[in-house]
């Protein structure tokens, strides 16, 4: 299962991670927040000190006239301990 499915990388986030130590990630639905900080410190080698989970409900929008719904996601926001760092731009 993927649990990891890829980063969240806005305006809002880099200030967030250069004040806070604090990354931002879209997550499977079915993770809960043990699943998410052992694949956290598996992948990227790092010591996780908190993580916050948010389920985004999706929007309804209309496409050609016709109502559609974008899907529900679910983020999570994971703090690092000191001295830990996630660089994202080697995947990207």
């Amino acid at each position: 299962m993927n649990i990891i499915k890829k980063p969240i990388i806005t305006e809002k986030m880099t200030i967030q991670t250069e004040k806070f130590n604090r990354y931002a990630f879209v997550v499977s639905k079915s993770a809960n927040k043990f699943d998410i900080k052992s694949s956290i410190e598996k992948i990227f080698s790092v010591q996780v000190k908190s993580i916050n989970t948010i389920l985004l409900k999706g929007k309804v929008k209309r496409f050609k006239g016709v109502l559609g719904r974008r899907p529900n996601t679910k983020k999570a926001i994971v703090t690092l301990a000191p001295g830990n760092t996630i660089d994202l731009s080697v995947g990207v």
